[in-house]
């Protein structure tokens, strides 16, 4: 009986956590459907758990300077792919395609796959 209740106790809080941890990794804040290109300079590269932020700073419309935060993935994710905390450094240009906050603040989600250096070479080099 004892083990019963244990088991019982232990798949409620699974159950219970569940919704919890689904709803840390949505992206609804981003508008996946109107991807936007960006070209800045890196300010900071936060390679930092749970997910990765980009600090880039890029000319506005009026030629102001606006930093705009992008976040990526997990860094064990970006590892798999090659990257390091070393790979983007401050001063790095680079052209990155975006999904945008929804809200129109300068902000949005980025994937390695869509960044490139701004002369358009890959930011890593595969082998």
């Amino acid at each position: 009986m004892r083990l019963e209740m244990t088991a019982l106790l232990a798949a409620a809080t699974l159950v219970g956590f569940g919704g919890t941890v689904s709803a840390h990794h949505s992206f609804a804040m981003f508008d996946q459907e109107h991807p936007i290109e960006l070209v800045g300079t890196v300010k900071e590269f936060k390679f930092t758990s749970p997910h990765t932020f980009i600090l880039l700073q890029v000319k506005g419309a009026d030629g102001a300077d606006v930093v705009w935060n992008l976040e990526g993935g997990a860094p064990s994710g970006l590892v798999r792919d090659g990257w390091t905390g070393k790979t983007l450094k401050p001063g790095d240009e680079v052209q990155l395609k975006v999904d945008p906050l929804r809200s129109g603040a300068p902000g949005g989600s980025w994937n390695p796959s869509k960044a490139k250096f701004k002369d358009g070479n890959p930011i890593l080099v595969t082998h």
